[in-house]
């Protein structure tokens, strides 16, 4: 609706996890040190991404599925309210595995999954399993995925795992039961919320990409309140700056100022922000 009023070709501030079209990829390289993920060709095993809710796991994931060719075959695992043998054969099933064995058993996925990765590793490919949300993965789970990688020539290993979810998975994997999975994990990530620049360079970014900004213009002050609203959250800050343009757009305007950006925070729901506002009416702000 307000894409074109504003001279742009796409929505800035869409919400379609996964778009790599507006991955902020400068913040994002900063933040994970891997802009082309070069660590998956150095087979390291175990990979952790770990990070709070919006601060874009998924979209890393996907942006990370969209960047590989031909020469890694990948799985991705995004249902992880499963048991360990519906996670072997989710995985059989990514990979595209036929088993035409009637008896699906834990063995049989196993055997199954090993002579693939041998044909794989034959062909000189790489196989990469990416697990969203693994902080819902049952111990027992997480424990099967520990004998995957397992999976291995006299010299390398045939399967690359990584695990993404909240910071809560870390802590999982600090029990006592679960010491042998964190100690194959040798590359680990935690994504942290924006800094106040990040924030204003993020959304640049997302206009540029949608092909503005057009008539737009962010005041220094819309700025300093979104990032104060968000915490430096991106999906906060997607929340936000979409309200925002609408708002801006029934008001016929491409200013976009604290008042606006206040009206966006009310519209969105109060809850939403309920920390944030309850120290900005403490500061005297509102």
């Amino acid at each position: 609706m307000y894409a074109a009023y504003f001279g742009l070709k796409e929505k800035s501030f869409q919400f379609i996890a996964g778009t790599s079209l507006f991955v902020f990829k400068r913040t994002a390289s900063r933040r994970i040190k891997l802009p082309d993920f070069t660590v998956l060709r150095r087979k390291k095993g175990f990979v952790l991404i770990s990070g709070g809710i919006g601060l874009g796991k998924t979209t890393i994931c996907r942006s990370l599925l969209g960047s590989l060719d031909d020469s890694v075959e990948t799985a991705l695992i995004f249902n992880t309210a499963v048991s360990d043998i519906e996670l072997l054969e989710t995985v059989v099933k990514e990979y595209g595995i036929t088993i035409k064995n009637k008896s699906k058993t834990k063995k049989i996925y196993i055997d199954a999954l090993n002579n693939f990765l041998l044909g794989n590793y034959a062909a000189g490919k790489n196989a990469v399993l990416l697990i969203d949300e693994a902080q819902n993965l049952s111990h027992g789970v997480l424990e099967q995925i520990r004998m995957l990688s397992n999976l291995e020539t006299e010299t390398e290993k045939l399967i690359q795992i990584i695990l993404i979810g909240q910071p809560e998975l870390a802590n999982t994997l600090m029990l006592p039961a679960l010491r042998q999975l964190n100690e194959r994990i040798t590359v680990r990530y935690d994504l942290k919320p924006l800094s106040l620049l990040e924030v204003r360079e993020y959304i640049q970014h997302r206009l540029i990409v949608a092909q503005g900004p057009g008539s737009l213009k962010f005041t220094k002050g819309a700025f300093n309140l979104i990032y104060k609203f968000s915490e430096g959250i991106p999906r906060r800050i997607n929340a936000l700056g979409d309200r925002a343009l609408l708002i801006a757009y029934t008001k016929n305007t491409s200013k976009i100022d604290r008042k606006i950006v206040k009206l966006a925070v009310h519209d969105i729901g109060v809850n939403y922000f309920q920390k944030t506002m309850n120290g900005w009416r403490k500061c005297g702000c509102a």
